[in-house]
């Protein structure tokens, strides 16, 4: 509905000003020529609010819901690349993923972490060395080392680990 919802919101919004302003251009004229008494404009008048406050309504509600959709489906699409291009390098600098997504360093660390939560990534990232790495969840589960330094950490369960020794932040997707 992301740029459907918009343009039905737009035609509603024009829909609405376009009858609301010509019935009150109507109105007003009628009231001008004498055709037209004050009781009848203001009935007239409050009569057109009921096509015209729905249908304004009803287009601001669908712009308004129709960007917030388009916002969720580029940050979905960023997800979305970020998780092609780690799966397909296997290992990638941090930079090149921020150049490679116009975006930065914070928000790829953000990035990251929804699709840690929502189960679709797994791997770790040396932020000393600006690196990710995409590993395959269960070759991590099976072991009690970081993949960066060797050093002991717990590997289980889904999320953030970060390791004690080099700062490595492991990212699990299941258990």
């Amino acid at each position: 509905m992301t740029a459907s919802g918009r343009v039905v919101g737009f035609l509603l919004l024009g829909a609405g000003l376009i009858i609301g302003g010509g019935i009150w251009i109507w109105l007003l004229l009628g009231l001008h020529s004498g055709d037209l008494e004050s009781t009848g404009a203001t009935l007239g008048f409050v009569f057109s609010l009921f096509f015209v406050i729905p249908l304004v309504g009803g287009g601001l509600f669908f712009v308004i819901r129709g960007q917030s959709e388009a916002r969720e489906a580029e940050r979905i699409s960023e997800q979305r690349r970020l998780l092609d291009i780690v799966s397909t390098r296997g290992q990638v600098p941090i930079s090149d993923l921020v150049l490679d997504l116009r975006t930065t360093r914070e928000d790829v660390g953000r990035l990251l972490n929804e699709l840690v939560g929502r189960g679709l990534f797994s791997g770790y990232v040396d932020w000393k060395k600006g690196i990710l790495y995409s590993v395959d969840a269960a070759k991590l589960q099976g072991q009690n080392k970081c993949p960066n330094c060797g050093g002991e950490v717990a590997l289980a369960g889904k999320g953030l680990i970060k390791c004690p020794y080099c700062g490595a932040e492991i990212f699990l997707s299941g258990g």
